[in-house]
């Protein structure tokens, strides 16, 4: 019998997790493991031509062949850039006095 690999498949949205567990043969790739998995059809908002993927959190290419034991995660695209929303909430700590209009740190209490 051949060697199989255990690898799983991970998508999730804000209210539902989907984790998938298969067997695939050594030498598979991400995307073939991805299309083997059925989660495409389970989800056909995925775009991957659009959408990043990754194995423990570390982006890959869909040709990487996978290991035994890896978790393949397809993510979601962002839908506020992380630098904008601190830039917000700097800016409104400021008009609130919780911090320095200046340097924008803390306010130092004398």
């Amino acid at each position: 019998m051949a060697e199989q690999y255990t690898v799983e498949v991970a998508y999730a949205l804000p209210h539902q997790q989907s984790l998938l567990t298969l067997s695939v043969l050594p030498g598979s790739t991400v995307l073939q493991v991805i299309e083997q998995s059925g989660i495409l059809q389970q989800y056909p908002d995925i775009d991957l031509s659009q959408q990043k993927i990754g194995v423990w959190s570390r982006p890959v290419k869909p040709d990487e062949q996978v290991k035994d034991g890896d978790r393949i995660e397809i993510y979601r695209p962002l839908i506020a850039d992380p630098k904008d929303l601190r830039r917000r909430r700097a800016e409104k700590a400021k008009e609130e006095g919780r911090a320095d209009k200046v340097t924008g740190g803390r306010k130092q209490e004398h």
